[in-house]
């Protein structure tokens, strides 16, 4: 029994540090993120996760911030209009073009729609 729980322990480390490490490639690579940006956008908008994936830490504690104080603060309101603001901008990103995508938000760093 013991075995056991080494061996799946052991597999259990493996597969985190594979996950590590494929995700570390994945964040600091500068391959066109667009397909990851939208889908988070459109998802977890509000959270700022897509900002963050692209590098724009500012702007993504912004849109943090905006969802979790001011929707507390507004019964909801100022969480929900950042969701909507962050689905038209996923939507944004799907919809480019993946150069234009790369060249504007990646190479350009618009922050901003």
């Amino acid at each position: 029994m013991s075995e056991e729980k080494k061996d799946f322990a052991e597999e259990v480390k493996d597969t985190a540090n594979d996950f590590a490490t494929g995700a570390k490639q994945a964040l600091n690579s500068q391959d066109n993120k667009k397909i990851l940006a939208g889908i988070l956008a459109i998802f977890l908008g509000g959270l700022g996760v897509h900002k963050f994936i692209l590098g724009y830490n500012k702007e993504g504690i912004i849109l943090l911030l905006v969802t979790l104080v001011l929707g507390v603060i507004t019964c909801g309101f100022a969480a929900t209009i950042t969701w909507i603001i962050t689905v038209v901008e996923g939507i944004i990103y799907l919809t480019k073009s993946d150069d234009e995508f790369y060249q504007t938000y990646q190479v350009g760093k618009k922050p901003w729609f």
